[in-house]
């Protein structure tokens, strides 16, 4: 092969998806090309960008330590709940489904699935706002996973050289939630469907715990969309793409959306904010507190050279798993015998 040759395949693989995505995806849909990235970077003749940084994310440290991060339920007993990961799967599995039926940028909302909830904590939301706490006590800095899942993409991973990803990614998963909406199409349906996918599994994980009852959940809600997880996620697509198509945007149905906000609102009572979880707020609260105070005082090792006390200390309790937190805390406060 030819050193032309090699240059010119990913030139030539490159039209060859221009041509394609200019015939066979929406006018607003994102495109492949070109590619925005912090540092530039040959193209391959294999994958787009954005098939690029699927498999970056994929390939990363922070992704497979997501199996082994809370969903909702510490610790379940029994191998069937979610975890970070399997939650993640299932959101991305369902972006691709409404992202094909609007001739959007698969790969996009693929991409940005995958890398959405990079940045969670051990123990969940409950995780979450225990290290917000103690970092906003100590150093006046305020903790949100949206932000570190950027973190992770563009400063931690590789060794602090980040993945460089493209802009649209980046975008994607750091407004998969809070005031921001994404920039793409693309990442608005992820934001939505992520949405979808963890209030419906965490209803069907909630029942398998008994912490709740099927006559527990609303019924107007539950007639609306229907009696099953997988009937309600699919009346919930359903509406989305049908809405969406309609709208030149993504847009949920004023019915539907209501119905689904009111049982994230339930959700948010019974069981997130609920007795059966917030039993274990406790005992998260006080161990995160005493590993927090502990590398406060015996700093970590730097993530980044620039890294400041602060970000060395969320860099590092971010980054644990649940067993992990949970066996540096015996390590480190629990007495040994002799």
């Amino acid at each position: 092969m030819t050193a032309q040759t090699r240059t010119g395949a990913p030139l030539a693989f490159a039209e060859m998806v221009r041509e394609r995505e200019q015939h066979s995806l929406a006018p607003l849909a994102a495109r492949s090309y070109p590619a925005q990235r912090e540092v530039d970077e040959p193209g391959s003749s294999l994958r787009t960008p954005l098939q690029r940084d699927r498999d970056r994310i994929v390939h990363s440290k922070a992704f497979r330590r997501l199996m082994h991060k809370t969903q909702v339920f510490i610790s379940p007993a029994g191998d069937h709940y979610r975890t970070r990961l399997t939650h993640t799967l299932e959101t991305t599995g369902i972006a691709r489904t409404v992202a094909r039926a609007l001739t959007l940028n698969e790969d996009l909302a693929e991409a940005i699935g995958l890398g959405h909830d990079l940045g969670h904590p051990p123990f969940g939301h409950i995780g979450e706002g225990v290290l917000d706490s103690c970092l906003s006590d100590r150093y006046g800095m305020r903790f949100r996973h949206n932000h570190h899942s950027l973190r992770i993409v563009e400063r931690l991973e590789r060794d602090g050289r980040g993945l460089n990803l493209t802009q649209a990614v980046r975008d994607g998963i750091l407004n998969h939630t809070g005031e921001h909406l994404p920039a793409t199409l693309e990442g608005k349906v992820v934001r939505l469907v992520d949405r979808i996918a963890y209030i419906n599994h965490d209803i069907d994980d909630a029942l398998r715990a008994g912490v709740l009852a099927e006559d527990d959940l609303p019924a107007g809600e539950i007639s609306l969309l229907g009696s099953t997880a997988a009937t309600r996620i699919d009346t919930l697509v359903r509406d989305l793409v049908e809405r969406s198509a309609a709208a030149g945007d993504i847009v949920q149905g004023e019915e539907v959306g209501t119905a689904m906000s009111r049982l994230r609102t339930f959700m948010f009572e019974r069981v997130y904010l609920g007795p059966a979880v917030q039993g274990e707020h406790a005992r998260i609260d006080r161990m995160l507190r005493a590993l927090f105070g502990h590398y406060a005082l015996a700093l970590p090792p730097a993530t980044t050279p620039e890294a400041s006390d602060a970000e060395r200390v969320a860099d590092y309790l971010a980054g644990m798993t649940d067993r992990y937190a949970i066996s540096a805390f015996r390590d480190l406060f629990v007495p040994r015998g002799p």
